[in-house]
C-alpha cells in the first residue's frame, strides 16, 4: 500500500486553536471590530472543528459581545480583553476589564430608556457567570452553537 501524498487524503477538521483573544483599547470602531472578530471566529468553526453554527448563535454571539464590550468601556478603563472559545458545542464569550465592581442586574423596567444590556445578555445566555479577578473582573457567557 502506497502512502497518500499530503493534501490528498480524506478531509478532516483542523484541530487548531478553538479560541481567539484580543485586547481592545477603546479606539473608535473597537466595538464593531469586536463584533466582526466574533463573526469571523464563528464562521471558521464548522471547517476547523466540524461543528455547525446556527444563524441564531451567530447573531446572539455578536449581540452579547457588543453589549459586554460596550458596558466594559462605559464602566471601566481600557484595555478590555475579549476571548472567544469553543467549548463542547458552545461558544464561550469572556470579557475582562480592570474595574472590580461586579455588574448588578436591574429590575426589568419597560419605561427605562437604555441600560438593558445585562438583562438582554442574561436572557439569551445558556450560562452566565461574573467573578472578580486579581485585577478587575471577568464575565463569562456561554451560548449553544446550534438551534
Amino acid at each position: 500500500m502506497e502512502p497518500v501524498p499530503p493534501g490528498q487524503g480524506p478531509s478532516v477538521p483542523d484541530e487548531g486553536p478553538a479560541e481567539t483573544t484580543v485586547a481592545l483599547e477603546g479606539e473608535d470602531g473597537c466595538i464593531a471590530r469586536a463584533r466582526r472578530l466574533t463573526g469571523d471566529f464563528l464562521t471558521r468553526v464548522p471547517g476547523r472543528h466540524g461543528l455547525a453554527v446556527s444563524a441564531r448563535a451567530m447573531d446572539l454571539s455578536q449581540l452579547v459581545v457588543s453589549e459586554l464590550v460596550t458596558n466594559a468601556f462605559r464602566y471601566a478603563s481600557a484595555p478590555v480583553v475579549l476571548q472567544l472559545r469553543v467549548v463542547g458545542a458552545a461558544v464561550e464569550i469572556v470579557v475582562r476589564d480592570g474595574d472590580p465592581v461586579l455588574p448588578v442586574p436591574r429590575t426589568p423596567d419597560p419605561t427605562r430608556i437604555g441600560r438593558h444590556g445585562l438583562e438582554i445578555v442574561r436572557a439569551v445566555a445558556d450560562d452566565f457567570d461574573v467573578a472578580r479577578e486579581p485585577v478587575g473582573k471577568r464575565i463569562v457567557v456561554r451560548l449553544g452553537l446550534s438551534e
